[in-house]
């Protein structure tokens, strides 16, 4: 299955992402930032891609949450491409029912085996580039 994003120069830094179905995302490196990082953007979709996951897991196992956050922060390399190095994932959430045992399988089950988010950054992947 293939998924495209067209991004367009805005000027500055900025660009704009329009997927297929015409979502649109703001991405902002400019000093008058408007939207997010390109790297801010990668921590962002780790957390909805598991967050998803983790939703609908503890809802299947009938502790449905009735408040859900989550708090993500990426530990960068000093030097050049100054990839993360360390990305850390902190699931809060509560409701009834809904044990830290629990929430901690879904967790551990979006990031081992469901996020596809996840299993991309801890993954050879192929990048082509094309100029045109």
């Amino acid at each position: 299955m293939k998924k495209t994003l067209n991004v367009t120069w805005l000027g500055e830094q900025r660009y704009l992402g329009v997927s297929e179905s015409g979502h649109q995302l703001l991405i902002d490196n400019s000093h008058t930032k408007i939207g997010v990082s390109p790297m801010e953007a990668l921590l962002g979709a780790l957390a909805t891609c598991t967050a998803y996951d983790v939703v609908e897991i503890m809802k299947k196992r009938r502790t449905p949450l009735s408040s859900y956050r989550i708090e993500v922060e990426g530990e960068r390399a000093d030097t050049d491409p100054k990839r993360y190095t360390t990305i850390t994932v902190r699931h809060v959430a509560s409701g009834e029912g809904v044990t830290e045992e629990a929430l901690s399988k879904a967790a551990h089950l979006s990031h081992e085996k469901y996020c596809s988010v996840a299993a991309s950054l801890n993954s050879d992947i192929t990048v082509e580039t094309r100029v045109e």
